[in-house]
C-alpha cells in the first residue's frame, strides 16, 4: 500500500477500511481481520460508530504488531471541549485496547470545538498520538481553527468523490499541507456510481471496475481514502489498486463528474445542525 506524508512528518497509508454503519460486532470484527489479511494497515473508526472494541478486537487477532496498523478515531459532538474530549480519548482507547493513536479527529464543525483542539494539541505533546485533524471542516471553520492555535491539522476527512471534488476547500488546506480524506469514496452507491458511463469505461481500459477506477483517481489525486465494506471480494477488489495508472485523459474525464456540492452531507445546513447534535450514544 502507498504511504503519504501528513504536515508533521507521519506517514499512513492512502487507502483504508472505513467502518461507519457496521454496527454488528461480529461483521465488523470479520471484516477488519479480511481487510488485515489483504494488506491494508489503515482502519478507520469513530468513538458514534459503536464499533471501537471489534476494531480492537481484530486487531489483536490478527497477529499483526500494533506499529503495523495505522489506527483512526473520532471525538463525536456530544463530547466537544477539553475535558470531555480527554474523557472520550480515554474510553476511545479502552475500547480499542491501545495506549495510543495513530491519528485523532474531531468528527464535526460544532460545538467546543476549540477546547476538543486544545485537549488534542496536548495529547499531541503528550506523545498519545500521533497526529491530529479534523472532520468536515468547511473553509471558514477550518481557517478559524488554523488561526486559533498552535497545530495545524493534518488531516480533514470530508465527502470526497467524483460528484463532490471539493476542489476550493482543497485549494485553501494544500496551502496548509492539510491531507483530505475522502469518507464515501463511492457517493454512498449515489448517480450509479458504480455503473457510471465514464467510469466504467475508464476502468474497463485496465480491467478493472468503475470502483477501482475512482480509488486509482483519488491515489493519483494525493488524496487519503476509506471505502467500507463488509464483503470479502469488494474489500479485496479495493485494494488492487496498484497496478495500474489513469491517464490525464482519464484524470480530466473524472475531474469533469463533478457537480460542486454535496450529495450526502451539507454541514452548513441548519437541518444537520439539529440533526447531528442529536445524536447520541453510549461509548
Amino acid at each position: 500500500m502507498e504511504m503519504i506524508r501528513l504536515n508533521n512528518g507521519v506517514e499512513m497509508p492512502q487507502q483504508g477500511l472505513g467502518v461507519f454503519q457496521v454496527t454488528d460486532q461480529s461483521v465488523c470484527k470479520e471484516s477488519v481481520l479480511t481487510a488485515l489479511e489483504t494488506g491494508y494497515r489503515l482502519l478507520d473508526t469513530a468513538a458514534c460508530y459503536g464499533n471501537e472494541r471489534a476494531v480492537g478486537e481484530a486487531v489483536r487477532e490478527s497477529g499483526l504488531a500494533r506499529e503495523e496498523v495505522f489506527l483512526t478515531s473520532k471525538v463525536w459532538i456530544q463530547d466537544a471541549g477539553y475535558d470531555r474530549t480527554l474523557r472520550s480519548f480515554g474510553k476511545t482507547l479502552e475500547n480499542l485496547g491501545t495506549d495510543y493513536l495513530d491519528l485523532y479527529l474531531i468528527h464535526m464543525p460544532y460545538g467546543d470545538y476549540h477546547g476538543s483542539w486544545r485537549a488534542m494539541e496536548e495529547l499531541l505533546r503528550a506523545g498519545k498520538v500521533r497526529a491530529i485533524g479534523v472532520c468536515n471542516f468547511l473553509p471558514d471553520r477550518l481557517c478559524d481553527l488554523i488561526l486559533s492555535h498552535e497545530v495545524v491539522p493534518a488531516v480533514n476527512q470530508i465527502e470526497l468523490h467524483p460528484f463532490c471534488q471539493q476542489r476550493a476547500l482543497r485549494r485553501l488546506m494544500e496551502q496548509y499541507q492539510i491531507r483530505p480524506m475522502a469518507w464515501a469514496p463511492f457517493a454512498e452507491g449515489m448517480n450509479g456510481v458504480f455503473r457510471h458511463p465514464v467510469l466504467s469505461a475508464i476502468g474497463a481500459q485496465y480491467g478493472k471496475t468503475p470502483a477501482q477506477a475512482v480509488l486509482r483517481w483519488l491515489r493519483q489525486e494525493g488524496v487519503i481514502a476509506i471505502p467500507k465494506s463488509v464483503h470479502a471480494q469488494r474489500i479485496r477488489e479495493n485494494s488492487a489498486v496498484d497496478d495500474f495508472r489513469l491517464s490525464p485523459a482519464d484524470m480530466v474525464q473524472i475531474q469533469a463528474l463533478d457537480l460542486g456540492h454535496s450529495l450526502i452531507l451539507d454541514v452548513s445546513s441548519v437541518n444537520e445542525v439539529y440533526r447531528l447534535h442529536g445524536i447520541r450514544f453510549e461509548q
